[in-house]
């Protein structure tokens, strides 16, 4: 007797992305799997984005129109009236590629929580620019991951569109604890890891939009405010994570964001460009210097090369005059105004 295959959920949280929308919905209705349900929940847009929608609900997508209350909300109640036993958060300027679903199940074993992919990079119009992310170790495994987050809050993942997810995880997330954050994503990126088995496939099955209001990108010039408010986000999810975790029985040091290079680009960046808008009290100079070199030799799923590149990278920040400083930080945060040099040695690293 053949067994039905499970309900794949794909939920699109859309505001005032008109002009990418249908693309989105287009590339979840053609993954190749046979039992596939596509929720789109516009989050109150001023543009042309419910038209859009429209025009895809005779082809079987399920529309939902509300007024502005954030992506999390949005997703949530998304995700309420969902039925699928695995779900996709797509973001509604990405796009998947049809083989996502199959896969996924090429990899899956009891306990996950989690399937990353890897994710390409595409303009406004959908061109491809030509990079690939994450990049992933070839020996990663669930536990290596688990230990990277345990010890640094960290590892290589993909934002948003580029993770499915186990509905049974989910379950021990939702509710999401209201103003944690306004990305849906930081609520099961920072939990995944630590609730269950995260499994990696070393394939680029989404597509990332750079267009320049993405959440969590800087656009053409560097913004000291944002790195500064992402900086505090982290903190927040790591928080969080922990407070999770511990309801679980899982006991993990609530300070361990200290010793994750992404975090500590954002510390000395804040701290040395703008201390007056710095997050964290009392914090020094010295205290990130410190922390940085126990970074070093603290696993987080980079290769040796990037691990003292990066580590370099934080001393020049702490280190060189301000002029200076601020062009090798504005040369992590805005990618467009990296040498090309530099560009070739970060894509081989």
């Amino acid at each position: 007797m053949s067994v039905e295959p499970k309900l794949v959920t794909v939920i699109i949280c859309n505001y005032n992305y008109a002009d990418y929308v249908g693309e989105a919905i287009a590339s979840a209705l053609a993954i190749d799997w046979p039992n596939v349900e596509v929720i789109v929940i516009d989050d109150g847009s001023t543009d042309n984005s419910q038209r859009v929608i429209e025009k895809y609900v005779p082809l079987g997508v399920r529309a939902i129109f509300g007024s502005k209350q954030g992506q999390t909300a949005s997703a949530e109640r998304a995700y309420n009236e969902s039925r699928g036993a695995w779900i996709l958060f797509l973001d509604a300027d990405d796009t998947v590629h049809p083989a996502i679903v199959r896969e996924a199940v090429g990899v899956m074993k009891p306990g996950w929580s989690m399937i990353q992919f890897q994710m390409s990079t595409i303009d406004e119009a959908g061109r491809s620019l030509g990079t690939i992310f994450p990049k992933y170790r070839s020996d990663v495994t669930p536990d290596l991951i688990r230990y990277w987050v345990s010890h640094t809050d960290s590892y290589p993942t993909p934002p948003n569109s580029g993770n499915f997810l186990a509905r049974d995880f989910l379950e021990k997330i939702f509710p999401l604890e209201k103003g944690m954050d306004r990305a849906t994503d930081s609520y099961f990126l920072s939990t995944a890891p630590i609730l269950g088995d995260v499994l990696t496939v070393r394939k680029p099955l989404a597509s990332y939009r750079i267009h320049g209001r993405n959440l969590g990108a800087q656009s053409t010039t560097l913004s000291l405010k944002k790195v500064a408010t992402d900086l505090q986000r982290h903190i927040t999810r790591c928080n969080y994570a922990t407070r999770l975790a511990g309801k679980f029985g899982v006991v993990i040091a609530a300070d361990r964001w200290r010793y994750g290079f992404y975090n500590l680009a954002m510390r000395l960046t804040s701290l040395r460009l703008d201390p007056s808008d710095h997050p964290i009290p009392n914090d020094t100079i010295a205290k990130c210097l410190r922390d940085a070199v126990l970074a070093l030799i603290t696993p987080q799923g980079l290769t040796l090369f990037r691990h003292i590149g990066i580590f370099i990278w934080l001393v020049a920040v702490a280190l060189f005059p301000k002029p200076l400083a601020r062009r090798i930080v504005s040369w992590r945060f805005v990618p467009s105004s990296r040498p090309n040099l530099l560009r070739r040695l970060m894509q081989a690293a």
